[in-house]
C-alpha cells in the first residue's frame, strides 16, 4: 500500500504536517490586523503637473465613470463609454488596494515561534511524507 502522494511515505507524517500548517497559517493570519483609508475625499493617486502634484481623488473617479455609462446608454456600441467605464472601475479598484494597510498585532515572542514551529514544522512534515523511502 502506498502512502502519501503515491510514495512510500507516512500518511501519519502528511496529516500530522498538514494540521501543523493548518494551524500555523490560522494563527499567522490571525495576528493581522488589515486597515483601509479609501473615502470620496481620499487621495487615489498623484499627477505631477506644472512642477506640483495634483492628487485625484476617489470622487473624481467616478466623474468620467458617469459620463461612460451615459455614452454607453445613449449607444452601447460607443467604444469611448465602455473604455471610459471600465478604466474608472479599474482605476478605482486599484486605489482601494492601494489604501489598504497591514500591520501585526503585539504578540509576545513565545507567540512568534509558536507560529514558525508550527508553519515551518508542518511544511518539513509535510513535504518528507511525500519522499519515498
Amino acid at each position: 500500500m502506498n502512502g502519501a502522494g503515491g510514495t512510500s511515505g507516512g500518511l501519519g507524517e502528511f496529516f500530522i504536517g498538514l494540521i501543523m500548517m493548518i494551524g500555523g497559517s490560522y494563527l499567522f493570519l490571525n495576528a493581522i490586523t488589515v486597515t483601509s483609508t479609501f473615502g470620496m475625499g481620499t487621495q487615489l493617486y498623484g499627477v505631477p503637473a506644472f512642477g506640483r502634484s495634483f492628487s485625484v481623488t476617489s470622487g473624481m473617479i467616478l466623474i468620467p465613470f458617469m459620463f461612460g455609462i451615459g455614452m454607453i446608454f445613449f449607444n452601447a456600441k460607443n467604444y469611448i463609454g465602455w473604455i471610459l467605464a471600465a478604466g474608472s472601475i479599474i482605476a478605482l479598484c486599484f486605489g482601494v488596494i492601494a489604501s489598504v494597510r497591514f500591520g501585526f498585532h503585539n504578540m509576545s515572542a513565545f507567540d512568534l515561534i509558536a507560529i514558525l514551529v508550527l508553519g515551518v514544522g508542518g511544511l518539513g512534515l509535510f513535504l518528507r511524507s511525500l519522499l519515498r523511502k
